[in-house]
């Protein structure tokens, strides 16, 4: 599996993201992105420093893993990447424009095998990033999630006041319950110290930008496309769910920054990608002609599983901003294993 970042389709999603209304006011900008060979983050530097005279500082725990991902831009005057834990204080004299914290575990077996670094991340990731923020005058656009709302009460799609069912009982509640609190944080910058902060809520993005390591079901569907092998379904995959291709959720995040108000938050997802767990499977496996497979998963599996059976975004808020999500789940699911191929 090997990101081909020339590939036509590629190349293409960049100019899509770069079509954001109001893209013209981050020329000559500067940001600090947490996550940075993440799925999110890749994409988002790619298309930064497509742009051309935009400055990145890229931060990640790896320098080795940011040269694999981000190699072509070591060296170029406009990029720095710095090798720093996101539960880390950012230096001082460090001075930017905008800052997007999106180091986070995003993904089934880091909730279930390591929940409290995931609680962590989250927190102090988000915390730093405000400090920063608080002293050097930056702009915070925050990457929150669609697990904040909780369960669904009932049929009902998540509009951003909507509050769900909490699950506090277990563990993967490490995920959801820190990311309300970071959402908190923020509210409480904007309110104490008059930190400018966005508010973007993200649902399960997919995309060729994934790591290998990825252990959501998406990532999983599309690994054995690409390996030409049947596509397991560890449950009946009736759950109805918001998915997002990454190249519409890394515009959704640029467009709200741009043009979103400070402490509103704002679904991004597109009812074009809103589909059953099961049908996402066979599209996939309908890409090299093979079936899908049901399999019971292991407790550890099971652990990092979200027990939802449905959780859609409203994205209203987010179209009434002049935000259009442009593919639909057929179209990225056929870019994600050509770009990959």
């Amino acid at each position: 599996m090997i990101l081909n970042k020339q590939h036509v389709l590629y190349q293409e999603d960049i100019r899509n993201i770069l079509s954001v209304k109001n893209i013209e006011q981050l020329h000559g900008k500067s940001f600090l992105i947490t996550g940075a060979t993440g799925m999110v983050g890749v994409m988002l530097i790619d298309s930064l420093m497509a742009l051309g005279d935009v400055r990145v500082y890229a931060v990640g725990r790896s320098r080795e893993k940011a040269q694999s991902r981000l190699g072509e831009y070591f060296g170029k005057t406009m990029f720095e990447f710095i090798e720093q834990d996101a539960r880390e204080p950012f230096d001082a004299n460090l001075k930017v424009d905008y800052i997007i914290p999106a180091a986070s575990n995003t993904h089934p077996l880091a909730y279930s095998q390591f929940p409290i670094e995931t609680i962590m991340i989250n927190i102090k990731g988000a915390e730093h990033a405000l400090e920063l923020a608080d002293r050097c005058g930056a702009t915070v656009i925050y990457p929150s999630t669609i697990e904040v709302y909780g369960n669904a009460r009932g049929n009902e799609d998540f509009t951003e006041d909507y509050t769900g069912r909490l699950n506090l009982s277990n563990a993967r509640s490490c995920y959801n319950e820190s990311k309300r609190v970071c959402e908190a944080m923020c509210q409480s910058y904007i309110e104490e110290r008059g930190v400018k902060v966005k508010i973007a809520r993200l649902c399960r993005i997919f995309g060729p930008t994934m790591l290998e390591s990825d252990s959501k079901a998406s990532s999983q569907f599309i690994k054995k496309a690409l390996a030409g092998e049947d596509i397991v379904l560890k449950s009946e995959g009736n759950q109805f769910f918001s998915y997002t291709y990454v190249a519409d959720a890394v515009a959704g995040l640029i467009h709200v920054l741009l043009n979103g108000e400070a402490g509103v938050p704002y679904n991004i997802s597109s009812e074009k990608t809103n589909v059953l767990l099961k049908d996402f499977a066979k599209m996939c496996a309908n890409c090299n002609g093979k079936d899908v497979v049901f399999d019971l998963p292991s407790e550890t599996e099971r652990k990092g599983f979200s027990i939802a059976q449905k959780a859609v975004l409203d994205n209203t808020r987010l179209k009434n901003t002049g935000f259009t999500p442009l593919y639909t789940m057929q179209e990225a699911i056929t870019r994600t294993v050509s770009i990959l191929s």
